[in-house]
């Protein structure tokens, strides 16, 4: 079985509160999310932003902000995300979150070689995750947030990571469909090689724990019917844990569809740092932001949740 919605994944969240730096949290969704993490015992905030902002944000959702250090003070959005990233670096929070700022200048300073939160020459990758209503289950995504064109080497960053925080959620084998746009392998569509790459060093043991299957069209990828009627015989067709898509542009796509078309429901981390990163859009709901942080945590904890395919 997979995990069916995100109630049943998050029913595991550790009650221990998580200390999580937010940057530019002068937000009224960010602190509604916040707000609730905390009513959940989930968290323990360390605000970074414009005080003023703070202020008439939480007025705004009526969330009584933390006293002493709990907030830092900062005077625009880039400096907010360094001092959020400083208070990670220094012990103080075991979680940062992005709040309402820019993706690019949240990524500078999680990426800065020097002061930011690099994990050696480990390569960084979003996860997404969306509930989807029509099938009743969840499906993870990858990359459709950093990674822009990534090649072969960073596709295997990519499944890495993916699978690495799948493992850590419980399932134990997870099935990944290397997406492209047709199921065959055509040199002059570099995604179709990638994905045939993929799969042989899944069947090699080249990738950790996990079986990928591609090039798969997303029909064959979650149709297992589509996929039997196309003549394709595989254990990844109609059940994939792990989306990996070809570039930025498709997970993109797909990731909104998901959403505005189907009514998902969706969270988003950044895997390959120092700590677990809530990354989300500003335009993503309180509840998007607020399940973020609980697959963050999830993920953070590695706690098992028996899950069988």
């Amino acid at each position: 079985m997979h995990f069916r919605s995100f109630h049943e994944l998050l029913g595991e969240v550790p009650s221990r509160r998580v200390p999580v730096a937010v940057a530019a949290a002068g937000d009224a969704e960010v602190l509604s999310a916040i707000k609730e993490a905390e009513d959940k015992g989930w968290v323990e905030p360390i605000l970074v932003g414009d005080p003023e902002r703070l202020e008439l944000a939480a007025k705004t959702v009526g969330y009584q902000l933390p006293d002493g250090d709990r907030i830092v003070p900062a005077s625009d959005e880039r400096q907010a995300a360094r001092l959020a990233v400083d208070v990670v670096r220094s012990g103080r929070a075991e979680m940062l979150m992005k709040g309402l700022i820019e993706t690019s200048d949240f990524l500078r300073a999680i990426l800065d070689r020097d002061h930011g939160l690099r994990k050696g020459a480990r390569k960084m990758s979003h996860l997404a995750v969306l509930e989807d209503p029509l099938h009743h289950r969840l499906y993870f995504l990858s990359d459709a947030a950093v990674n822009v064109q990534p090649d072969l080497l960073m596709k295997t960053e990519i499944v890495r990571n993916a699978v690495e925080a799948l493992h850590a959620l419980g399932i134990e084998e997870p099935l990944v469909a290397a997406l492209a746009a047709v199921e065959v392998v055509d040199p002059a569509m570099p995604a179709t090689v990638d994905a045939a790459n993929l799969a042989k060093m899944s069947e090699r043991g080249q990738l950790p724990r996990c079986i990928v299957d591609g090039p798969l069209a997303l029909d064959n990828a979650i149709s297992r019917e589509a996929a039997l009627h196309k003549g394709i015989r595989s254990a990844v067709a109609g059940e994939p844990d792990l989306l990996v898509v070809p570039n930025i542009e498709a997970g993109n796509v797909l990731y909104k569809a998901f959403t505005y078309f189907q009514g998902a429901r969706t969270a988003g981390i950044l895997l390959g740092a120092q700590c677990p990163i809530v990354l989300t859009s500003r335009a993503d709901p309180p509840e998007a932001k607020l399940l973020s942080i609980g697959i963050g945590m999830r993920v953070a904890a590695g706690q098992n949740v028996h899950v069988t395919h």
